[in-house]
């Protein structure tokens, strides 16, 4: 289990880095942010995005370890792409100062779900209804414009987040994903605790981050 842990967690920095490498890289750079959100070509990086979250999530039984690290790298490095507006609008030692504490975060509440007898499946339906709504919500404000709702929705993901945490953790130490390979499942354990970490990242900042002037 130790082992296993090891290398999700080694999956997860690598991700990361790739993700915040590729974010800073074209936030430094005029010509590629320029190319990048010119022309709509921001929307269709993040089709991509989702497609390939979709095929990962959906194909992880079937498809070589392999193909799963390239999947996995990939979409990295293509949220790095979107999250490069966050390395425009922010401060990078605020940037820092949170990504820090979304690590923290992630080791507890990771802790958690990993010690804890509590089964964390039972919160699995509450969960998803609360994303799903937090979802709905953040479309619905899209149109409403309100910022005392944004601020309100932050603050909903950063719980349903640090949920997610502790029970993807207790998912993985049980593999409820039912994934023989001990490799694959490291792939896939570190892609669901990638997207909770982003996910909260983004919360926290749009919160707690110091914009450039």
């Amino acid at each position: 289990m130790n082992k296993l842990f090891s290398k999700i967690f080694m999956w997860l920095c690598l991700g990361l880095l790739v993700t915040f490498g590729v974010a800073y890289t074209v936030s430094s750079n005029d010509n590629m942010v320029y190319n990048l959100f010119a022309d709509g070509k921001y929307l269709i990086v993040w089709i991509v995005e989702l497609v390939v979250v979709i095929i990962l999530s959906a194909r992880i039984h079937k498809m070589s370890y392999m193909t799963a690290i390239i999947l996995f790298l990939l979409y990295s490095g293509l949220t790095g792409l979107t999250l490069s507006s966050i390395f425009i609008l922010y401060e990078i030692t605020s940037i820092i100062w949170i990504f820090a504490i979304t690590g923290g975060l992630l080791l507890l509440f990771g802790l958690i779900g990993y010690a804890t007898n509590i089964d964390l499946t039972k919160l699995s339906t509450f969960l998803f209804m609360g994303l799903l709504a937090m979802i709905i919500a953040s479309l619905v404000n899209m149109f409403i414009g309100s910022e005392t709702f944004d601020l309100m929705l932050c603050f909903i993901g950063i719980v349903i987040f640090i949920g997610y945490i502790a029970y993807d953790v207790q998912v993985v130490k049980r593999n409820l994903y039912g994934i023989d390979d001990e490799d694959k499942l490291a792939i896939y354990g570190a892609f669901d605790l990638y997207l909770d970490f982003i996910n909260l990242f983004v919360r926290l900042i749009s919160l707690f981050g110091d914009r450039k002037d």
